[in-house]
């Protein structure tokens, strides 16, 4: 079976991407959901957490996401730490879970690829490519948050024109080009090696 990431800048559509490979009926694994499963459910992480954050890092039993932001958007050696102890759990998960799997091929859905090493548990990587402005644009709609707090977030991830020249495949979904056919050329590709 073919293991195939999806990356891509924040607010770039790699989620709508891979939703639309899931109509197809290829099952998507996504990083971002399984780590939050994994750092309110595992109670190894939680302790690592607790350890690294405190007491506050969990509220309810559940991780407390703003504090933690609160912490690690403004110390850079907080968000590797946390990155050493979230990414290692997650990239084993997903490959746990794509070795469940039994169709021709399975999606790895993650902004981080590149940056957490996933890259070498996968057979190739589909970029998805969106002008900065789109990006900006849709995650200001989509967070509701301000045009500096999207900037930092997007400082703070791989150039989008560097993560592209990584990918094996790029997907322009710049709102000029259509997605749908991009995608299904790819499925195509993918059923047939």
């Amino acid at each position: 079976m073919l293991k195939i990431g999806i990356t891509g800048g924040i607010g770039s559509g790699k989620s709508t991407v891979a939703k639309i490979f899931e109509v197809l009926g290829i099952p998507v694994y996504y990083a971002d959901e399984a780590s939050k499963k994994l750092l309110n459910q595992n109670p190894e992480l939680k302790a690592k957490i607790t350890a690294l954050f405190g007491t506050a890092a969990y509220q309810n039993n559940l991780l407390n996401r703003s504090y933690i932001a609160g912490i690690v958007f403004n110390q850079p050696e907080k968000l590797a730490q946390l990155n050493a102890i979230v990414h290692p759990a997650t990239i084993k998960d997903a490959e746990t879970w794509m070795a469940q799997q039994s169709s021709t091929y399975a999606i790895k859905e993650a902004a981080l690829i590149f940056e957490s090493g996933s890259q070498e548990q996968l057979d190739a990587v589909i970029g998805v490519y969106a002008p900065k402005a789109v990006r900006l644009q849709r995650v200001m709609q989509r967070d509701g948050i301000s045009r500096e707090e999207v900037l930092s977030r997007m400082n703070r991830q791989i150039d989008e024109n560097i993560k592209m020249r990584l990918c094996d495949y790029v997907i322009y979904n710049d709102e000029q080009q259509l997605v749908i056919p991009q995608v299904t050329a790819l499925h195509e590709k993918f059923l047939t090696r």
